[in-house]
C-alpha cells in the first residue's frame, strides 16, 4: 500500500512562487502532479521516473513549474514560479509502477493508482 501526502499549498500573489512537496510511503517508479478545479477534468502538471530521472512538464506550465526529487527529504517536489490566477486549482500527487504510466499516457490521471488527498492553491491577481 502507497500513501502519499501533499504539503506546502497555500495563497499567494500572481507572479508569486510556491513548492510543493509529495511525502510518500512506498515507492513506486512513476511520480506526478496533477490538478483539478471544480466541474474540470483533472490535468497532469508534470511527471518525474524516479528511476531515469526523465521528466515532463505540460506545455501550460512549462519554464514557470520544475519537478524534482528531493533525495535528502524522500520527497517529489513541484517548484512553481510566475504564478498566475488560472494555476488555483487543488494539486494532488499520484504515484504507480506501471509503464502505462509514462510516455504518451504520463498525463492521464486513469492510469495512476495510488493518490494523496490534494492540497489547494490559490492564486489572486
Amino acid at each position: 500500500q502507497v500513501q502519499l501526502v501533499e504539503s506546502g499549498g497555500g495563497s499567494v500573489q500572481a507572479e508569486g512562487s510556491l513548492r510543493l512537496s509529495c511525502a510518500g510511503s512506498g515507492s513506486r517508479r512513476f511520480m506526478a502532479w496533477f490538478r483539478q478545479v471544480p466541474g474540470k477534468e483533472r490535468e497532469g502538471v508534470a511527471h518525474i521516473d524516479i528511476v531515469s530521472g526523465g521528466t515532463y512538464v505540460a506545455d501550460s506550465v512549462k519554464d514557470r513549474f520544475t519537478i524534482f526529487r528531493d533525495n535528502a527529504q524522500n520527497t517529489v517536489v513541484l517548484h512553481m514560479d510566475s504564478l498566475k490566477p488560472e494555476d488555483t486549482a487543488m494539486y494532488y500527487c499520484a504515484a504507480d509502477s506501471s509503464r502505462w504510466c509514462s510516455g504518451g499516457y504520463w498525463s492521464d490521471p486513469r492510469v495512476f493508482a495510488y493518490w494523496g488527498q490534494g492540497t489547494q492553491v490559490t492564486v489572486s491577481s
